[in-house]
């Protein structure tokens, strides 16, 4: 309850400062200010009811009437589609089968993704060894990232934040000799968060 009542305020106090360090009529304020009144708490049982029309208003108000950017969603899901997939020293695997590729930044002739837009990305390595192995996540020629399988049948999996440039290219690289990736349990994941 406490907790409504404090993002009530926050909104408020937001609202409130926009519209009054904006040069606008006192028409226009109260225009503005009844905006809020269709917000309703009901602190009795702890439940909040919002108008959409006039949160969407509110939610405009307060970036002073400037519209936000929208972003392309980007992201994929890839997998190894090759039965046993043998791995060399310093080869890159390229996951061919292909689940989803929005923004059509994963190629899966190479095995890279490559950044259509600068961004915060989230990446997921998975992988089961059918012998020991060590994969290496690159960011371009940096290693950001390693798992390691030291027997036969391990699963082993990563998770990765990076922040990327567009252009850059993130992959994953086989570290040591005679690995070998199973079907349909190794996979590569990656999204943009914001």
């Amino acid at each position: 309850m406490v907790f409504y009542l404090v993002i009530s305020v926050a909104i408020t106090v937001c609202i409130l400062g926009n519209v009054f360090t904006s040069s606008v009529t006192h028409g226009e304020a109260l225009s503005k200010l009844k905006a809020l009144q269709s917000l309703v708490f009901n602190n009795a049982q702890t439940t909040v009811t919002l108008d959409s029309t006039a949160l969407k208003q509110l939610v405009k108000l307060a970036s002073n009437g400037k519209s936000q950017p929208k972003t392309k969603g980007i992201s994929f899901s890839v997998y190894v589609r090759a039965k046993n997939l043998k791995l060399g020293i310093g080869q890159t695997l390229i996951y061919d089968g292909v689940l989803t590729n929005d923004g059509n930044g994963y190629d899966d002739r190479t095995g890279v993704f490559t950044c259509p837009l600068a961004g915060t990305y989230m990446f997921v390595v998975d992988f089961l060894s059918l012998k020991p192995a060590w994969l290496q996540l690159h960011l371009n020629k940096t290693v950001v990232a390693s798992v390691h399988a030291i027997n036969a049948y391990m699963q082993i999996s990563r998770t990765v934040i990076l922040r990327l440039r567009k252009g850059d290219h993130v992959k994953v690289v086989n570290h040591i000799s005679n690995s070998a990736a199973h079907r349909g349990y190794s996979g590569f994941s990656g999204a943009r968060i914001y």
